[in-house]
């Protein structure tokens, strides 16, 4: 299989994650394919994306592990997106949503405490998104929280 190949893979997995993150009412065989379908995308990523996708397959598989309720996985890869947002200098977009990953996880965790700081910096994170469009959404996902 060449690069173009896990590309196009890469892409499919993670389109269909989105697809079962945004049905409501998933079986438990949809809620297994879902988190094997995000972790497949973000291994592909691995070998065709940049370090940008690699970072952002991160943030999807914390986002699937938090709606399964699973805060411990959801923390442990939504601290691998923000460190990796952090480290390189992603747009605030990204650091924006790396905080929201972390928030995310640690209200599922129950620690108050953290998701409402995370939450915070996410919000002084999304001051700095250039796009209007990308800002609206992105404070839209926080305030869904």
């Amino acid at each position: 299989m060449n690069k173009e190949d896990h590309k196009k893979l890469a892409i499919s997995l993670f389109n269909k994650t989105w697809d079962f993150i945004d049905k409501s009412d998933l079986s438990e065989d949809e809620i297994f394919e879902m988190i094997h379908h995000a972790h497949a995308s973000r291994y592909h990523w691995g070998i065709a994306g940049t370090d940008l996708n690699k970072a952002r397959g991160e943030w999807q598989i914390a986002r699937v592990y938090a709606l399964q309720n699973m805060g411990e996985s959801s923390l442990f890869h939504a601290k691998k997106y923000l460190k990796m947002a952090l480290e390189n200098n992603y747009t605030a977009f990204d650091k924006a949503f790396g905080y929201e990953g972390v928030a995310r996880a640690y209200k599922v965790l129950g620690d108050i405490e953290l998701y409402k700081l995370n939450l915070e910096l996410g919000f002084k994170a999304s001051n700095d998104i250039e796009s209007k469009d990308d800002k609206d959404y992105t404070i839209g996902e926080l305030n869904k929280l």
